[in-house]
């Protein structure tokens, strides 16, 4: 593991696969650590010709914790996104998307494959868009433009996301097996050994659920990026379970449709996760894309 710094904050990341593959950079969900990216899945990716990056996002895992700025009320910030009034975040998509940039600087790589996965999709597009010369593709996996006119979560998915979370290991490790029942992919076999083992692995490593507020809060402060979106001019390939609970498929569709000439990618029966029966699907998607445009 290693360390990229930037105004302050510290940001943990790691490099699996061959110093002359191709830079990949893979961006985490809300509240999930690099390893949330699974091992295997990272060896698949450099297996291809990747350099891969992954990292903790700030507020996660062994990155910077913006803990001076308490816990922020995340329904207040839901409301006053949809009365149009002003938010106070502790910080927004773009400080993360800076994040991003800083781990792309530590590591000596001026441009890179980028791919991101939910909120991590959110902050690649912001990447993109903010930084284009640091981007030479990008993917956004289950993701959104975040524009208000798209349907939201089921009341399922938005209730698994914001219950309370548990104090303890096995509690943080039960509740991770109903997030992921509730909002994961109906097409294939729930791997629940899989979750156990990520949940476990995730509270060992770092429990800090304040932090998956304020990410939440930067999420919507943010507003909507369909319109900037719309003059992206970066190879891009938009990734979508047609069965996703939390970002409905109508997100992704948005997505491809802002950004010219985006390749799009619908599962079948996969929802708001990567079971391990897609992942050739995504990584030859990938893969094509960053060979296409080395």
């Amino acid at each position: 593991m290693a360390v990229a710094r930037r105004n302050g904050i510290d940001i943990e990341y790691e490099i699996i696969g061959p110093r002359d593959g191709r830079p990949l950079l893979l961006v985490m969900g809300l509240g999930m650590q690099m390893t949330h990216w699974d091992d295997e899945l990272c060896e698949q990716l450099a297996e291809r010709g990747h350099r891969v990056i992954r990292f903790d996002n700030r507020d996660v895992g062994a990155s910077t914790k913006l803990t001076a700025h308490g816990v922020p009320n995340v329904l207040g910030a839901f409301v006053a996104a949809r009365n149009g009034t002003p938010i106070v975040a502790p910080y927004t998509l773009r400080d993360m998307a800076t994040d991003a940039a800083a781990v792309l600087d530590a590591c000596g790589v001026d441009a890179a494959h980028v791919v991101g996965a939910s909120l991590g999709g959110m902050i690649a597009q912001t990447l993109a868009l903010d930084h284009p010369a640091r981007v030479r593709t990008l993917t956004s996996i289950m993701s959104t433009t975040g524009h208000p006119d798209l349907p939201a979560a089921t009341p399922a998915a938005m209730a698994v996301l914001l219950q309370p979370p548990p104090q303890d290991r096995e509690g943080s490790i039960e509740r991770a097996v109903h997030v992921f029942r509730t909002i994961g992919s109906p097409g294939f076999p729930f791997d629940e050994a899989r979750v156990r083992s990520r949940a476990a692995r995730a509270f060992d490593r770092c429990f800090h659920p304040a932090g998956v507020a304020r990410q939440l809060v930067a999420i919507v402060a943010s507003g909507s990026r369909r319109e900037a979106l719309r003059e992206l001019r970066i190879p891009t390939l938009v990734v979508h379970g047609a069965d996703d609970p939390l970002i409905p498929l109508a997100c992704g569709l948005d997505t491809a449709n802002a950004i010219p000439g985006a390749e799009l990618l619908i599962v079948e029966g996969m929802g708001h996760d990567l079971p391990r029966a897609v992942w050739d699907r995504v990584t030859d998607a990938v893969t094509s894309l960053t060979t296409a445009h080395p």
